[in-house]
């Protein structure tokens, strides 16, 4: 099929890359604008635009699909559909309507559970144990349009936002492709109106760790948020990130480090205790929880938290 493809982050790439893969033509590719990333802050390409011009295929960056401009720049391509996977810019009415065959969305959700920016981290975060991929037919609501499949996945116990990322944009990139060729198929289904749930975007404020908590929600809490935005404590006045966790019997003043040894630094909540195996101290290096402790006499019986 002659395809637009538009998607920026690596779980956008990951489905491109299986598009061009299967002989689909991406007649064009569209993707967020270039962004100060590093330490010397020099303006980096998305994965997907750096994906695409290794194929030599056509990029543009617009700022807005609202403008009259982008919207003939589109119609002129004649594309039959539009694969979207991770964009970042709102579709118009005018925009939907352009492919001959509309839209399709690939969604890190079983819709209608988790609508919205962030699905994968809300998922884990809220102690799911099955997530997947919908491939929608978009339409002008927040991820409300018709479903054409569904791949489900489950959740791990110990799984991170990192983890399951890999996981679903593997699944993702098969789901398209698998949904493309069978599409004439396949019969949209309505989302149902019951279990629907929004997946609000990552804060850096909600990172930060309120130790009263009970464990079970903290250590979700750590593993969702790993790598972004990375959940953060305080210990002797300075920030420190944590990065894996579980939960662990445990009883102390929350925010209280219990014990520390090469299984993991364990810390009071507000029910329970969360082992924590992997820190991060402000301006270091991610370290194992022994090799953390390790530089750190008198650990043990310190608060953690403002």
């Amino acid at each position: 099929m002659k395809l637009i493809f538009a998607g920026t982050p690596e779980f956008a790439a990951q489905a491109l890359a299986a598009l061009i893969a299967a002989g689909h033509e991406i007649a064009l590719v569209l993707t967020q604008p270039d962004r100060p990333a590093g330490r010397g802050m020099k303006l980096k390409p998305s994965p997907v635009k750096a994906l695409a011009l290794e194929h030599g295929l056509r990029v543009e960056q617009p700022l807005s699909l609202k403008t009259e401009e982008a919207q003939s720049m589109l119609a002129e391509i004649g594309a039959e559909l539009m694969v979207v996977a991770a964009y970042g810019l709102i579709l118009p009415r005018a925009v939907l309507e352009i492919p001959a065959r509309g839209c399709l969305n690939i969604h890190a959700s079983l819709l209608p559970r988790w609508r919205g920016a962030a699905p994968i981290q809300r998922a884990i975060e809220a102690g799911d144990k099955e997530t997947g991929i919908t491939i929608m037919q978009m339409d002008v609501g927040l991820d409300t349009g018709d479903m054409l499949s569904i791949y489900p996945v489950a959740i791990a116990a110990d799984e991170t936002g990192a983890s399951l990322h890999d996981k679903l944009a593997e699944i993702g990139a098969h789901a398209i492709v698998d949904t493309l060729a069978k599409l004439d198929g396949l019969t949209p289904v309505k989302q149902p109106e019951e279990g629907v749930t929004y997946a609000q975007k990552l804060s850096k404020a909600e990172a930060q760790l309120d130790w009263n908590q009970p464990a079970d929600e903290l250590a979700r809490r750590i593993r969702a948020f790993n790598p972004v935005p990375g959940a953060v404590t305080v210990l002797a006045g300075e920030p420190v990130k944590l990065w894996l966790a579980e939960v662990v019997a445990g009883q102390g003043e929350p925010g209280e480090v219990l014990a520390a040894d090469t299984d993991g630094v364990v810390v009071a909540c507000g029910s329970d205790a969360v082992r924590v195996t992997e820190l991060q101290a402000a301006g270091g290096k991610r370290l194992a929880a022994r090799d953390f402790a390790a530089g750190r006499p008198g650990l043990v019986g310190s608060r953690l938290g403002a």
